[in-house]
């Protein structure tokens, strides 16, 4: 609906409300005794009054409705859940800018667990880098695109959470889990 017919239409439900209330005003005096002169300049001052307020509304639902249209009134709150209204098809990347060097510049998938050691009450990582290095990692230790959230060194596993920008996720990481193999294992 346009503008102008959604002012036509306004107007005249306007226009019908403070017929409505003049004539409520008459019905009332043809039921009581013959209206006075200030009786009928005070039905004039209500049904003007009334007249205003509605002119009143009808300006502000149009610019309400203006405002939706245009998109300034209208915000959204997801709460943690995916944004239904960003597309599935386009890829959006947050671009960290350069990797840095060493581990903190490796993804999750570049390094490769060779081990996991005990070093007093903590339970240390040891993992070849991509480039051919070994680094000894601790839970909360940052990769490129990640961290490590547990070391358990019964189960000979790693776990990472991984940070992900995918808008058809709800969550916006996902559990990686790197584990050790026995020799028995890596034959098979």
């Amino acid at each position: 609906m346009t503008r102008c017919h959604l002012t036509t239409l306004l107007r005249a439900l306007a226009a019908a409300s403070a017929m409505v209330a003049a004539g409520s005003i008459v019905a009332l005096g043809e039921n009581a005794a013959p209206p006075a002169a200030a009786d009928a300049a005070q039905g004039q001052e209500v049904a003007q009054k009334q007249d205003e307020q509605s002119t009143k509304t009808i300006e502000k639902i149009i610019e309400e409705s203006e405002s939706v249209l245009s998109g300034r009134g209208f915000t959204y709150d997801p709460a943690g859940r995916r944004d239904p209204f960003r597309s599935l098809v386009e890829q959006t990347k947050a671009d960290k800018g350069p990797r840095p060097k060493g581990i903190a510049g490796m993804l999750i998938s570049e390094v490769d667990l060779v081990g996991i050691v005990q070093k007093g009450k903590d339970n240390l990582a040891f993992f070849n880098g991509s480039d051919n290095k070994g680094y000894f990692l601790r839970v909360g230790d940052q990769l490129y695109d990640g961290r490590i959230i547990q070391i358990n060194r019964t189960t000979g596993q790693v776990v990472f959470r991984q940070e992900i920008n995918d808008p058809r996720s709800i969550k916006p990481y996902r559990d990686i889990t790197k584990r050790l193999y026995s020799a028995e294992e890596e034959k098979l």
